[in-house]
């Protein structure tokens, strides 16, 4: 890769390119064709068209590191919905894109998209467990987190029986039932996180790949869809058991995402549909309420991988009570738009995303009060005005036209997105493609590209022949148990049928040991991931982060530029979603 790949970089950062048409580049062994003057799409291995790299030069880790750092400054209080920070960053961002020559994005001719949320702030909250005559009492936040979403000034639940449910799953396409028809209304169910850990019957020591995907998390096993179930089953509460290893986080971010103010659209029923009470134990504490129960914890997550289990009484009462304080908020998703330079083709979109949001700030915290977001997701904002500008450099912009949508509250339940997928502003019929930005790298180059969720549409091929022009490799997941595919905005794209690309740069890191990716990634996580800490750090590397926005700019323009559409790949669980498309 060495000396070719730099006279690549180079060549993007001065805007200056060979113009010997008949030259061949060799990269990572693979055999480039000559370049072309045509704006074509570019085809499988083949370096960018000549019209397109000037833009892909102005994507700089100068400018990138600029805009995180303001993003990231006190001054901006950790961009929390519905506060001041929240004003600071839609004020920032509508003087960066004017300035970039875009247009507002929504059709009213304003740069914002309001977003109708209800503010919830748990201001006290209890929990205890009763068994034979004594009382277990958790600590909050150390043992549990509880709250309750549904808009009203107070929630209890009192002496409701607990049965544990296994991991709290139905999918009849697995063969799955957790529940096998158990009345459950008024209790409180207890349920494992992830998906059901179903081992291989040839290798104990691997997960069955038929069942739930094996290794990769599907929907069943993320904490929403357990709520929601428990919601359709009348459960009065459920209770979800903390593992950081298939959680994917330590419990302090359990803590610090459910401790302050949270949020939820609003809703006409004020959501009492959904169950009373939602939270969290620790394993630790899991463990200590069923043994003064008389059962084994680790026997019954044993059981709970099999699909024969059926929702078990633990002779316990829990009792629940929660008082909210609540406020109607109005926050805003920020759009700017780029419009096609196609007649037929201009009205429809491809949508860049990322979300500005981030935690904001707690006075109580020691030492440093702001949860800064640097990484998530400063970093992606900054992604997207950098893609924006390099649209701008562009003689002529693609086809279809581009939408920069940066949302609100995805902290929150990714509720910004959900909010213009269900309120588009622009037909989702006319809405080809989202290409999602949730955290860039800032550790350096890699060789490798990683899809979050690969395997289910065309996206991903264009992603791969763009990678290996930069000499590449497309990855599968390295983490897919952590189920981050359903953790980012994208994904309520995704649940309305339109196609959705995620990825991140993969572990194997340039000049660097064979740790340092996975180091890395588990540091962040440990440390720094909804924490204060999120900072801007002296050692970042932002190359990483620009050659990913180099990758993303060249697929969203293939998207933009081509006649064809991205389609849903056979198998794809989303395809029966898509809506049906609107002629041109």
């Amino acid at each position: 890769m060495g000396s070719v790949y730099s006279f690549w970089n180079s060549g993007y950062a001065a805007g200056i390119y060979e113009p010997m048409r008949a030259l061949v580049f060799m990269l990572g062994g693979l055999a480039l064709l000559p370049l072309r003057n045509s704006a074509a799409p570019v085809p499988a291995g083949e370096p960018p068209p000549r019209a397109i790299r000037p833009a892909l030069g102005t994507i700089n880790a100068g400018e990138l590191l600029r805009n995180i750092k303001v993003l990231a400054s006190e001054d901006f209080e950790g961009r929390a919905p519905a506060s001041r920070g929240e004003e600071q960053t839609i004020n920032w961002l509508t003087e960066q894109f004017r300035a970039l020559g875009l247009r507002p994005g929504n059709p009213d001719g304003s740069w914002v998209q309001e977003v109708p949320l209800v503010g919830i702030t748990a201001e006290n909250r209890a929990a205890g467990f009763k068994v034979a005559g004594s009382e277990l009492v958790p600590k909050m936040p150390e043992d549990c987190v509880v709250w309750s979403k549904r808009l009203v000034p107070e929630v209890s639940v009192q002496d409701s029986e607990v049965v544990f449910a296994g991991y709290g799953v139905e999918a009849p396409e697995y063969g799955w039932d957790d529940f096998k028809g158990a009345e459950l209304r008024g209790k409180t169910i207890l349920v494992l996180i992830n998906d059901p850990q179903v081992p291989d019957p040839i290798d104990a020591g691997r997960l069955d790949a038929s069942m739930f995907k094996g290794r990769a998390m599907t929907y069943y096993g993320r904490w929403t869809y357990k709520f929601e179930e428990a919601a359709r089953k009348g459960a009065a509460a459920a209770i979800i058991v903390h593992e950081q290893a298939l959680a994917g986080y330590p419990w302090g971010v359990v803590v610090d995402s459910n401790s302050k103010e949270n949020f939820d659209l609003q809703a006409p029923d004020k959501n009492l549909s959904r169950t009373a009470i939602e939270g969290w134990l620790t394993e630790e504490w899991a463990g200590k309420l069923c043994a003064a129960a008389g059962f084994d914890f680790q026997t019954l997550k044993q059981r709970a991988t099999s699909k024969d289990l059926k929702p078990i009484p633990l002779g316990l009462k829990a009792s629940f009570s929660v008082k909210n304080k609540i406020r109607q908020a109005t926050s805003r998703n920020f759009v700017a738009r780029l419009e096609g330079s196609s007649g037929r083709l201009r009205e429809q979109q491809v949508i860049y995303t990322a979300h500005w949001d981030h935690l904001g700030r707690d006075a109580g915290l020691p030492g440093d009060p702001v949860y800064h977001g640097a990484v998530d997701n400063a970093s992606g904002v900054a992604g997207l005005i950098e893609l924006a500008r390099a649209f701008r450099k562009l003689s002529l912009p693609p086809k279809r036209s581009i939408l920069f949508l940066s949302v609100t509250a995805e902290e929150k339940g990714l509720l910004g997105s959900r909010y213009y997928a269900a309120h588009p502003p622009y037909p989702l019929a006319n809405t080809v493609a989202d290409l999602n930005m949730d955290g860039l790298n800032v550790w350096g180059r890699t060789a490798d590209v990683q899809v979050i969720g690969a395997g289910n549409s065309t996206l991903e091929d264009l992603l791969g022949r763009a990678a290996a022009a930069q000499g590449r490799v497309l990855e599968p997941e390295d983490t897919p148990e952590r189920g981050y595919f359903f953790r980012s905005d994208h994904f309520e794209f995704v649940k309305v049928g339109v196609p959705a690309l995620y990825f991140k740069s993969g572990t194997n890191y340039l000049g660097k040991p064979p740790d340092f990716g996975v180091r890395k990634a588990e540091e962040f996580v440990t440390r720094s991931y909804h924490k204060p800490g999120d900072n801007v750090q002296p050692d970042w590397d932002l190359s990483g982060a620009v050659e990913d926005l180099r990758l993303l700019f060249q697929v969203g323009w293939n998207v933009a530029q081509s006649s064809v559409r991205p389609m849903w790949k056979p198998g794809s669980e989303f395809k029966a979603n898509a809506p049906i498309p609107r002629s041109p």
